[in-house]
């Protein structure tokens, strides 16, 4: 006799879109203009409070009963009556901001309490995006016009979902990447994405992309339609108040994102010239439970299982035991990306414990990856006149591991490089220094490993091996 203990919970997500009429209401009682901050007070003060009370929730519903719990319409109207009270709170604010007599820092905290709406009408969008009824896909566009993410529908569930956890998503934060590095990275890439994704898609029947039915055209129109028919209402002076909530709105997407994948790599599997990336599974997501920020969210924060079944509705979501944890709920991780030594200092180690001290297994920043490297435990390098990892004394090729070689060998395989003979497979002739291969190259064999992984060896007549 399972049923939902949150079932009345959810309901709390509706709470959030009624903040700016809340704004309004406390400033015109009291006159305090710090009413009108209330979006980021709730959502990144109050809220990780709450988190800390009301502790986890793990509690996952049977498998046999998945398919009862979303038939259920109950939940799927939580999610429809968002995007109303969303827009009218988004109306009645810039109503106030155009009319009111109000500082322009009233306007500002009154814009931003705004764009944190938007922010979570864009994950009310994820939730309705993902879903194969058409009518819940146009109202994900609808919830995205406010902030003019509309590309993200697209990008989203035909980019992020396919290269998550991998260099190629512009969506999965890296180890040594501050959220001040990663933001133009992933707002840039998710545009290019979207629109790569869509001219793929008309040109495999020989059409221009530049057309109604492209979804990324489609969804920036209906934000341009809203934007115009709101300055012909109040005028031009709303335009810098609707671009600050534009940009807080995915701002706090993005912040999201930075945090649900961070430091976190899909391995690449497979023989040489026919790798692939392994599928993503449980190990691939930073997973919370804590239960205020999962009821604000739709479960956002069991996101392995959502990456494993993306059309299951948030109230079936399940927590896997094998998924890594982050340390708290969202809204405070938040917090904590926004202070980079700080959050390095919390996630750098929970990523290092997650791949066993292999740092190297981690999706890690290009241009901070020897230094990444370089300031965690690696795996002990092989002393000088032993054989490398998984080699037996002679590779393949005849060539003698130990003592007789300069060069570098595969910490996964046992492949290694020997400068005296070279690698004419990769074009490198015999002589050919480690220093003058490129940072760019991988081992030929296993093809996971790229240069810096390598563990340097040096001739026991050297100074011993590095």
């Amino acid at each position: 006799m399972w049923h939902d203990h949150k079932r009345y919970l959810w309901l709390v997500a509706l709470v959030m879109p009624v903040l700016p009429f809340a704004a309004l209401e406390l400033n015109a009682l009291t006159g305090w203009g710090v009413w009108f901050w209330l979006g980021p007070i709730v959502i990144l003060g109050i809220v990780p409070v709450i988190d800390a009370i009301t502790g986890l929730d793990r509690a996952n519903p049977p498998d046999d009963l998945i398919e009862v719990l979303e038939s259920d319409r109950y939940y799927r109207w939580i999610t429809y009556l968002f995007l109303p009270i969303q827009y009218a709170g988004f109306a009645v604010a810039f109503w106030f901001i155009a009319q009111g007599d109000m500082s322009v820092i009233d306007k500002v905290g009154l814009a931003i309490t705004v764009g944190f709406i938007g922010g979570l009408g864009i994950n009310t969008a994820h939730e309705l995006g993902h879903k194969r009824e058409s009518v819940e896909r146009w109202l994900s566009k609808i919830a995205l016009a406010q902030t003019w993410y509309g590309h993200f529908y697209i990008e989203h569930n035909r980019g992020h979902h396919v290269r998550v956890a991998t260099p190629d998503d512009p969506a999965s934060s890296r180890v040594g990447e501050s959220f001040y590095r990663f933001w133009p990275r992933t707002v840039v890439g998710s545009v290019r994405s979207a629109w790569r994704l869509e001219a793929r898609r008309y040109s495999r029947s020989s059409r221009h992309a530049f057309h109604l039915g492209n979804d990324v055209l489609n969804a920036w129109l209906m934000s341009a339609a809203l934007w115009i028919a709101m300055v012909l209402w109040l005028g031009v002076g709303i335009l810098p108040y609707l671009a600050i909530q534009a940009v807080i709105g995915f701002t706090l997407l993005e912040a999201v994102n930075y945090l649900e994948h961070y430091g976190l790599l899909r391995q690449r599997v497979g023989v040489p010239g026919k790798e692939r990336y392994e599928r993503v599974d449980a190990s691939h997501s930073w997973n919370s439970n804590n239960l205020a920020t999962n009821v604000l969210l739709y479960h956002l924060q069991r996101h392995s299982d959502h990456h494993a079944n993306p059309t299951r509705r948030y109230q079936a979501l399940r927590d896997y035991e094998e998924s890594p944890v982050l340390p708290t709920g969202y809204a405070a991780m938040i917090l904590l990306a926004l202070l980079p030594v700080a959050w390095r200092k919390v996630m750098d180690p929970r990523v290092l414990d997650h791949y066993n001290g292999d740092m190297a297994r981690a999706n890690i920043d290009r241009r901070r990856r020897a230094v990444a490297l370089a300031s965690y435990a690696r795996p002990t390098p092989p002393a000088a006149g032993t054989a490398a990892p998984g080699a037996t004394g002679a590779s393949r090729d005849g060539r003698r591991h130990g003592s007789d070689v300069r060069g570098a060998c595969c910490p996964v395989c046992g492949y290694v490089y020997d400068e005296a003979v070279g690698e004419a497979r990769e074009g490198f002739s015999a002589g050919t220094p480690w220093s003058d291969v490129p940072d760019t190259w991988c081992c030929p064999d296993c093809g996971v490993r790229e240069k810096v992984d390598f563990i340097v060896l040096e001739p026991t007549g050297d100074r011993g091996a590095a």
